[in-house]
């Protein structure tokens, strides 16, 4: 079967009716679209590994003893979500793989270091929070039981839902030598210059909270106005706070967002007791991010009809790939002829992660109008299959040691294991 008519079976697993697709990490849909790569894995000899929280690899040894050259994505969505995100670049890493496979069995390609698809479990964070999680435990900034006692709203663990679903593995991770992966842009760029491809330089820096405003409990026809103690009025004050910090920058250069947001009691006749929200900040400029998180912040404290609390707050700072993988990527996209660009990721990817253990490449192809995270989410067969074409040129060039080999000091400790 063709890339596409392999991408059309996968899209089919929680597929909605409006084209997008709905399969949170770990539940029945994204179960039965791991054992469809699986059986992808198995069908085109690679061998399939999952590890203690999830991440699947289809590996094959070129060189025993030797690292890996790890490329992959997730395959896990938001609730209901375009069929693209994350989707795409596992099975553009599973082709890739095959066909360097072949290439290696005949001849034509000498490699250096093993090579492995990756799956990498809830990098959406939709289901259960943080989100890149599986590469998060990879790389060893999360612990793996911390990460599997982790509950979603329903009380279910990660260990539990994983398990459910045949994909609590015993596996050592492989040891990453260097890493790729191709997403869809989730912006207008290349479509709007006319460009295939995109290779990421840095990421956008992003400040999130897990904010809970505490008010009273009371009867919404009995309670006078005066003696009210709001949750809800509390926390909208907060999420219109957070947009309007944005009209303090220029246009475009801070985004801000009030993404879930829970009401409790959530009955109609119930002044609000409780309400948690998630807030999200992001900048090119890290600069702007923290004068941002300080207005935030100032903005918090002017809400005093109510007790607000910032249960969580992290900062994912912005950081370079590298940029000897910058260059390959660049000569690669030269010697096949597709358009290409430098440009910056707003979004969060495994690749954020990867990038601060080992030489990494981040590679986008356009998405039609911007468009993600909704069922509208585009990307056309051309540009797919020239991304496909794309990716498996730049994993030959690492697999055959054209990055990666040079910095045994720096990465001597990239091998990284979720037990």
């Amino acid at each position: 079967m063709t890339f596409l008519d392999d991408f059309a079976t996968m899209s089919s697993f929680g597929a909605t009716a409006a084209g997008g697709v709905d399969r949170e990490a770990a539940t029945a849909d994204d179960g039965r679209t791991r054992r469809f790569l699986a059986d992808w894995f198995d069908r085109h000899g690679l061998t399939t590994i999952v590890d203690a929280i999830g991440n699947m690899y289809g590996s094959v040894e070129f060189v025993p003893g030797a690292p890996y050259v790890l490329v992959g994505s997730h395959l896990d969505s938001q609730p209901t979500a375009g069929k693209y995100d994350g989707a795409y670049g596992v099975l553009a890493a599973a082709h890739a793989v095959h066909h360097l496979k072949e290439h290696v069995e005949r001849g034509s390609l000498t490699p250096q270091f093993n090579l492995a698809a990756v799956n990498w479990f809830n990098e959406e964070g939709s289901r259960f929070s943080p989100s890149l999680m599986g590469s998060g435990v990879f790389i060893g900034k999360f612990d793996a039981d911390e990460i599997l006692k982790v509950t979603d709203r329903a009380g279910i663990s990660v260990r539990d839902a994983l398990s459910d679903i045949g994909f609590h593995g015993i596996d050592p991770a492989p040891e990453a030598v260097s890493y790729a992966e191709i997403h869809i842009e989730q912006g207008p760029i290349l479509e709007k210059e006319g460009l295939r491809i995109g290779i990421v330089t840095a990421n956008w820096a992003a400040r999130k909270y897990s904010i809970t405003v505490h008010g009273e409990q009371s009867h919404t026809g009995a309670t006078h106005m005066a003696l009210r103690h709001d949750a809800l009025v509390g926390a909208s004050r907060i999420v219109l706070a957070a947009r309007e910090l944005t009209r303090n920058f220029d246009d475009g250069l801070l985004l801000a967002s009030v993404g879930q947001f829970d009401v409790e009691p959530n009955s109609p006749i119930v002044v609000p007791s409780k309400v948690t929200m998630a807030v999200d900040l992001r900048s090119s400029d890290p600069d702007v991010l923290e004068q941002a998180h300080e207005m935030l912040l100032a903005a918090i404290d002017e809400v005093t009809e109510v007790n607000v609390s910032i249960d969580t707050s992290s900062l994912r700072p912005s950081t370079s790939y590298q940029l000897e993988g910058v260059e390959l990527a660049e000569e690669a996209a030269k010697d096949l002829g597709l358009s290409h660009r430098r440009m910056l990721t707003m979004a969060g990817h495994d690749s954020v992660n990867l990038k601060d253990i080992v030489p990494t490449v981040m590679l986008f192809v356009p998405s039609v109008d911007g468009i993600s995270h909704s069922e509208k989410e585009l990307t056309r067969d051309e540009d797919l299959l020239a991304g496909v074409k794309m990716l498996t040129e730049t994993v030959a060039r690492m697999v055959r040691g054209d990055i990666g080999a040079a910095h045994p000091a720096e990465f001597a400790n990239a091998s990284h294991t979720s037990s």
